[in-house]
């Protein structure tokens, strides 16, 4: 009977998530992607073992298990040990801001950078004073010139050897460096492409491919 009873008890237990992440916020309530699945959770309240304490900003407080962790939003997916991820996911769920974009924080070659989404680039592009600050030799890159609204401007192709986004990174993609300053690292289509992209309002959802 004692068995039974602890195998009932295991049963009716709520499941925990393994992962979680911050993928954006609007006034008390945060979404949360709690194993893969984005979740749009209220202050105070807990879903799959993750209860969300606080949400200011770009950051929130959640606390699994007694334990409490800082969620950086459009970070690396932290598991129930407060260990990000090293980029082994296949999910990406952004929010939009206020002028309809979405940006992530993330890395190339292992350094911080940040990032938003163009589909309208096809590569991911920066500018030179971002690739300098990334370790990026872009010149001995190809070499070309790309034709802007202010006039044609030299451009470098290289090679990236990862790019991380949240907790998906990805390795060997095309990037362009450029003498045009930039705001944020474009996440183009050479990164784009290898994922199933899907809009619902002011949330995208980017599902790895290959």
């Amino acid at each position: 009977m004692r068995r039974l009873a602890a195998v009932a008890l295991l049963l009716a237990a709520p499941a925990f998530g393994q992962t979680v992440s911050l993928s954006g916020s609007l006034g008390n309530k945060a979404l949360l992607v709690i194993d893969g699945t984005p979740r749009s959770v209220a202050t105070g309240t807990t879903v799959q073992g993750v209860k969300l304490v606080s949400v200011s900003g770009s950051d929130a407080v959640v606390e699994v298990k007694g334990k409490r962790l800082t969620l950086v939003m459009g970070g690396a997916q932290v598991n129930l040990g407060g260990v990000a991820s090293e980029g082994g996911g296949t999910l990406i769920v952004l929010g939009a801001d206020s002028g309809g974009h979405f940006f992530s924080d993330g890395a190339i070659n292992g350094k911080a950078a940040r990032f938003m989404i163009d589909t309208g680039a096809t590569f991911v592009s920066m500018g030179a004073a971002q690739a300098q600050q990334l370790g990026i030799d872009y010149v001995k890159g190809q070499r070309g010139v790309s034709n802007t609204a202010n006039g044609p401007i030299v451009v470098y192709r290289v090679k990236l050897a990862s790019v991380r986004v949240g907790g998906v990174q990805l390795y060997d993609v095309d990037g362009l460096v450029s003498q045009q300053p930039m705001e944020a690292v474009l996440l183009g289509n050479s990164f784009l492409a290898r994922f199933q992209m899907k809009r619902e309002n002011d949330t995208m959802t980017l599902t790895k491919r290959y």
